[in-house]
This record gives structure tokens, C-alpha cells and sequence, in this order.
């Protein structure tokens, strides 16, 4: 779908189709439905539309049963507000996409909470100095005072052997 064109049918579907599920279609069968996405050949001869539905397996089969039940209205209305000449055919396609990231977002969390558990037993000493890095010599002025106070003394004791 690169061409903008088709993508912009495609959103126009999208918003047609939740529209009617929303106001005109009142199937008891149907679910809480959201319509994620359309996807539209570049002749615009198919539209794929994928839906969520929020409940359990028997509100996705009703709802499933209650789309196909709607499609012939769903598409008239589709070729009655698209305004093109030749109407899409519509198929309705479960999203499985938020299924599969609710249980990538559950393997994370227990690889998150093995992660806490690992260094929870690991503890928080350092296997070295607490500051591994290097720091430069300080010299101090005591020690240069103390070295010429040495100095001056070896001076004097070669001073009283001479």
C-alpha cells in the first residue's frame, strides 16, 4: 500500500466500518469490537479489515458470525460513502497482534522479575575497591617541607665532618 491514495481509502474504511458497527449494526451477537486496521489492495478490489473484541472466546466466535451477517450492509454503506466506482469486498480478519504482545509484555515481566531475583542474591559488594578507577598521586606539602628539613641536616653533618 504505498500509494497515499489507497492508504487514505483505507482510513476512510477503517472510520466507515466502526461507524456503522457503532450506530447502525444491532446485532446482539456483537461484541466490543475495534477496528484496527484496513488493509487495501492497490486496485482497491479487497479491503482486509482486522478487529479486536474484548472478552472471551464465545464474544469472538458471536462476533465473528455477527460480521459476516453485516458484511453485505457494511459494504453497501462502504460504496455508498467512498463514492467510487467498483465497492471493495470486505473480509473480516481477527487481530491476533494484541494477543501476541499481551504475552511478549508476560515473558518480559517474568524475565524482569528472574533479573530482581538474580541480583537480590547476588548482594551489593563490589568484587574490587568500591572506586575501581585510578586517581593521580597527591603530593602533599608536609612531605616537601620534611624533605628539605632532611636536606638542610645532611648539609650540616658534612659541614662538622669537613
Amino acid at each position: 500500500m504505498a500509494n497515499p491514495r489507497v492508504r487514505k481509502l483505507a482510513d476512510r474504511i477503517q472510520v466507515i466500518v466502526a461507524e456503522m458497527l457503532e450506530r447502525r449494526i444491532k446485532d446482539p451477537r456483537l461484541g466490543f469490537v475495534t477496528i484496527t486496521d484496513v488493509r487495501l489492495t492497490g486496485d482497491g478490489q479487497q479491503a482486509s479489515i482486522f478487529y479486536t473484541v474484548l472478552g472471551g472466546e464465545d464474544e469472538m466466535k458471536g462476533t465473528a458470525v455477527a460480521l459476516e451477517s453485516a458484511k453485505g450492509i457494511l459494504r453497501s454503506e462502504v460504496a455508498k460513502q467512498l463514492g467510487t466506482r467498483t465497492a471493495p469486498t470486505l473480509t473480516f480478519i481477527h487481530d491476533a497482534l494484541p494477543d501476541e504482545a499481551r504475552a511478549l509484555d508476560e515473558v518480559l515481566a517474568r524475565a524482569k522479575a528472574h533479573d530482581d531475583a538474580v541480583a537480590a542474591q547476588r548482594g551489593t559488594t563490589y568484587a574490587g575497591e568500591a572506586d575501581p578507577y585510578k586517581k593521580p598521586r597527591e603530593i602533599l606539602e608536609e612531605d616537601d617541607e620534611a624533605d628539605e628539613s632532611d636536606d638542610s641536616d645532611d648539609a650540616d653533618e658534612d659541614d662538622a665532618e669537613a
